[in-house]
């Protein structure tokens, strides 16, 4: 071994500046690499996809000691905010001990049912909860800020209709006489109530104009000033309204036909494609060209229609998946032609990503987990103008999530697992 004092203060730095500049090269080399690596693939024909890397610190801590429950529904507006949708009810009895009578610690309490994030992660509003004039639903799901940034939100929950019972595990839960959430509601973005449409234990099925049952999630069509409702966890259906008054407009099932509310059997890989939606009919998303696609969550598949209700085509998303099913949410990449469709697998715990005109699964990224860039049941997406992907997760993953949108890259694994994101050499 040669002794370190046989080395000149001259050798270290030469060895250093080399050491330095061969990293600052094959950086370099890394960098010019990576187009042409895009470019060899796409010439070649090779499958392209976007790229995404979780972001572990957003969002910011939330004050007051608040909490989120399971998190269902998240939407992006033109300014680039970020909400969300949570269930403090979902919170365990020692998560929420200073709500306790007396208080029996310090923390925690849950936070309000809408939170508002800027892109920075920072809290930049907070409402939500019963109030006077409206009906606040029992178990909230899904919300969606529209072109005039109204902010809209269904609900899943059950109950008891004055003067009726309901027995533990009684098979009736899905009836009209149990199902409260029967309505949408219209807010501010400062929770000013606007409009509700539908009203508690109405909903009487898949084909009744004045109400709904347990309605998953809405989107308001920019061009019509119209919203179309997944409707939903008791109704098989896609309905639509005017966005202003609540007046009906048409809706439509599966494969574009009127809903069918009998009662299927468990679903099987094995058997043909129900030519029905089974429950819930979970989310809608729309695209410029004007193609709608619903996910039918518990039979793996989406559905594409064009905006009357004609049916177009469909897509089964891992097709052996049982459970709750593979399809919890849908939306769409930001370039100008919408290249790209995102699905939440809340069951498989991953997001794929898919061609959108073709319905080819490209990729897919996530695993279960609970750090960052994992998930569990992971629920709703949404995108931004910059590309970037916010995920939440129901159950007890009870969390808001942001992956940072890294440009298109050649698609090298089919189940990429965690994006992490990558070293940097600063």
């Amino acid at each position: 071994m040669i002794p370190y004092t046989l080395y000149s203060e001259v050798d270290m730095t030469h060895k250093l500046h080399f050491g330095a500049a061969t990293l600052i090269i094959t950086g370099l080399l890394g960098c010019a690499s990576a187009p042409v690596e895009q470019q060899a693939a796409s010439d070649a024909g090779g499958p392209m996809a976007p790229k995404f890397e979780v972001d572990p610190m957003w969002p910011k801590p939330l004050p007051n000691h608040w909490l989120l429950g399971a998190v269902i529904g998240v939407d992006v507006d033109d300014n680039d905010n970020v909400w969300i949708i949570h269930r403090g009810g979902s919170l365990e009895a020692k998560e929420v001990y200073a709500t306790w009578d007396p208080p029996a610690s310090e923390c925690c309490v849950p936070a309000p049912p809408v939170l508002q994030f800027n892109s920075e992660g920072d809290l930049i509003g907070h409402w939500g909860g019963p109030g006077e004039g409206y009906d606040w639903p029992t178990s909230n799901h899904g919300i969606d800020v529209d072109h005039k940034g109204n902010v809209w939100i269904g609900g899943n929950g059950r109950g008891v209709a004055a003067g009726a019972t309901l027995q533990p595990h009684d098979e009736s839960a899905m009836g009209q006489g149990a199902v409260h959430d029967s309505m949408i509601l219209k807010f501010s973005q400062t929770g000013q109530f606007l409009l509700q449409v539908g009203k508690p234990f109405g909903g009487k099925g898949s084909n009744d104009l004045e109400n709904f049952k347990l309605p998953a999630k809405t989107l308001v069509d920019p061009k019509t000033n119209e919203i179309y409702i997944a409707d939903g966890y008791g109704n098989r259906r896609v309905i639509v309204l005017d966005a202003d008054t609540g007046e009906y407009k048409r809706h439509w099932g599966a494969y574009g036909n009127v809903p069918d509310d009998t009662q299927l059997p468990p679903y099987n890989p094995a058997d043909p494609l129900s030519q029905q939606f089974r429950t819930p009919v979970h989310a809608v998303v729309l695209a410029d060209d004007g193609l709608l696609y619903a996910c039918d969550r518990t039979n793996n598949r989406i559905q594409v229609f064009q905006t009357d209700g004609t049916y177009v085509n469909e897509v089964v998303i891992a097709k052996n998946t049982l459970g709750d099913g593979a399809t919890f949410d849908v939306t769409l990449s930001r370039d100008p032609e919408q290249k790209y469709l995102y699905v939440a697998d809340g069951a498989n715990m991953k997001i794929h990503v898919l061609d959108r005109l073709s319905l080819t699964v490209l990729t897919t990224f996530g695993d279960g987990g609970r750090q960052p860039g994992q998930f569990y049941a992971v629920h709703s997406i949404a995108t931004d103008s910059k590309g970037n992907l916010y995920s939440t997760e129901t159950y007890r993953g009870q969390r808001v999530q942001k992956f940072l949108y890294k440009g298109e890259a050649p698609v090298t694994k089919k189940d990429q697992g965690t994006v992490w994101p990558t070293v940097s050499m600063n």
